[in-house]
């Protein structure tokens, strides 16, 4: 409240009106108490002297404790207060709140004291035998020169506590009534001073709001007066026009900045001198599965939990120097160049933190490798063949016909082989860079499972295996190229008679899930080992290791892809020595 100048103005007029009241109050207070006090000793005091002089023959007479008790009583209960009969030594010989014999010596009571000193003595304490506030008041009782004993009476301070009190309710009253008439009139008054300054307040506040919003700042003011509030709102008036101008070039640097950030592919972000996360763009929070209204203001340990970016921060910031690194986020399979910059002396301390996400080039060096690492395996096979068939064949062989023939025939398998995986890499080429064009109409899923059965019903005869299918004829259509579809079933089902013993059995099988048909071959076959499952569309890659069953290792990426390009999913299931369900998906034809 004292922020505003009005109750500045207000306060210290409010604030002396009070501390007067409340210092007459006290004074007053302690004026009355006094007066209180001294009306109630005169009281006291008569009321001593008039007991002594009672008792005076009873003392004399060196009377027992007993009558001193019933004296007591009787004197407190005529004149209303307490009344405590004492002897020279401080024995107590009569009392009226308690028997005087379970009362111990009194010698040391303060009244007691100065009345044996001077004649009369007084004091406020607390009674030890009622536990009250008192009033105490002691007279010597005298016989000629010879001290008789002590009368001591006594009263409560309730009553004295009571009028101070309703005293100092009167004088709060009335310092409450004239706080309230002080603030009222000094309210009005520095209210009328400080009008001009809260219209300018009103504009500045509607301004920031404005601002906030990312609207212009509008408002103008017109002088009242041509005093200093008068010059202070011309010359607001001007900053205003100055401040909207930067405002608007400020602003558009700030979206041109921040579009640039958010379109960017590379991570970004800037740490404060004290470790705290400032700013982070699009591209970092995908990156590390943050956001930014939880990062901002953090550490970057508590922000980002790996240590190699945390050490990247902490060597620039030691350093104060550029430092780079490679870095690997196994967790989010990411592979990452990481560079930090300390930024210049508008942002001293601060470091840019820039993380380049290289997880594309590096698989695409890997499949690089493995490519070539692959068909160099599958090539030298057949290659090694034809160099040891020739080779024979110039050694003679081609003058013994029917060898010559045999070797020829091997030739032409081993050519035949090397043709198959050529046709295959251009297949598999033509598919990824999407230049197979593919005929998608509204199709019955029993089509294409009945039509892949047919070609491989002979084989699988011959292998001593069962073929069963489950298709509904009312399945939903699905939109498909029916014979890329057919090649995609095939190949599964090539696979699974090839690792099938005889005697097994194989399953082909359609059913509608959600929006998508599933289809499925399952066979009774060796299985698949599970560290190979994540691997198994790859191309080349072969479960078998011996490489032993033959084939180019190409006809599940084939599929992969194929199944991709209708917008479906491959998968398969398996458990070695069990056997292998391959599932795919298609779209049901809208």
């Amino acid at each position: 409240m004292l922020r505003s100048i009005r109750w500045r103005i207000a306060f210290p007029y409010v604030l002396l009106v009070l501390l007067v009241m409340l210092g007459l109050g006290a004074y007053l207070s302690l004026i009355i108490r006094e007066s209180y006090l001294e009306r109630l000793d005169t009281q006291l005091t008569d009321a001593a002297l008039l007991i002594s002089d009672a008792v005076t023959p009873a003392l004399k007479n060196n009377n027992s404790k007993g009558s001193m008790d019933q004296s007591a009583q009787y004197y407190a209960s005529m004149l209303g207060m307490r009344v405590t009969i004492i002897a020279p030594d401080g024995t107590v010989l009569g009392e009226s709140e308690e028997p005087s014999a379970q009362l111990d010596n009194h010698l040391t009571r303060p009244e007691v004291a100065q009345a044996l000193a001077r004649g009369k003595g007084s004091s406020i304490r607390l009674s030890n035998t009622l536990n009250i506030q008192m009033y105490y008041l002691a007279v010597i009782v005298k016989s000629g020169q010879q001290t008789l004993g002590i009368v001591r009476v006594a009263l409560p301070l309730a009553q004295v506590d009571a009028s101070i009190n309703h005293l100092q309710g009167i004088i709060m009253g009335a310092s409450a009534v004239a706080a309230v008439l002080a603030i009222l009139l000094a309210a009005l008054i520095a209210g009328r001073i400080t009008i001009p300054l809260r219209d300018l307040t009103e504009t500045v506040n509607k301004m920031s709001v404005n601002s906030l919003k990312g609207q212009r700042l509008t408002g103008t003011l017109i002088p009242r007066h041509a005093d200093e509030v008068g010059q202070l709102t011309e010359a607001f008036n001007g900053l205003a026009v100055q401040l909207q101008s930067q405002i608007d070039d400020l602003e558009a640097e700030r979206n041109k900045m921040a579009a640039v950030l958010q379109e960017m592919t590379d991570g970004v972000l800037i740490i404060a001198p004290n470790g705290k996360v400032q700013m982070l763009n699009a591209a970092a929070e995908n990156m590390f599965g943050i956001h930014l209204e939880t990062a901002v203001g953090h550490s970057v340990a508590e922000t980002i939990r790996y240590y190699q970016i945390v050490d990247l921060w902490q060597r620039c910031q030691e350093s104060g120097e550029a430092q780079s690194t490679i870095m690997e986020i196994i967790d989010k399979k990411l592979y990452l160049q990481g560079v930090a910059t300390p930024l210049g002396k508008s942002h001293s301390g601060s470091i840019l933190l820039l993380f380049q996400n290289l997880t594309r080039l590096r698989q695409l060096e890997t499949v690089r490798r493995d490519f070539i690492s692959n068909i160099s395996h599958e090539l030298r096979t057949p290659l090694a063949s034809l160099k040891a068939l020739t080779e024979t064949l110039q050694d003679g062989a081609l003058d013994d016909p029917p060898a010559a023939r045999r070797f020829l025939e091997r030739i032409e398998t081993e050519v035949d082989s090397m043709s198959l995986m050529v046709a295959e890499l251009l297949e598999l080429s033509r598919i990824e860079s999407g230049r197979v064009p593919l005929k998608l109409e509204s199709t019955r899923p029993v089509d294409i499972l009945t039509s892949a059965i047919e070609r491989l019903r002979l084989q699988a005869e011959r292998a001593g295996l069962t073929l069963t299918l489950d298709c509904p004829q009312d399945l939903p259509l699905v939109l498909a190229d029916q014979p890329r579809l057919e090649q995609v079933t095939v190949n599964l089902l090539h696979n699974a008679i090839k690792f099938t013993p005889s005697g097994g059995r194989i399953g082909i099988s359609a059913q509608v899930q959600n929006d998508l048909v599933v289809f499925s071959v399952k066979d009774t076959g060796i299985g698949i080992p599970a560290s190979d499952l994540p691997r198994i569309f790859e191309r080349f890659y072969k479960a078998d290791r011996g490489r032993a069953t033959g084939g180019t290792g190409l006809g599940l990426s084939i599929s992969r892809h194929l199944v991709e390009a209708h917008g479906g999913k491959i998968w398969v299931d398996s458990v070695e020595g069990e056997g292998s369900t391959f599932y795919y998906s298609i779209p049901i034809a809208s």
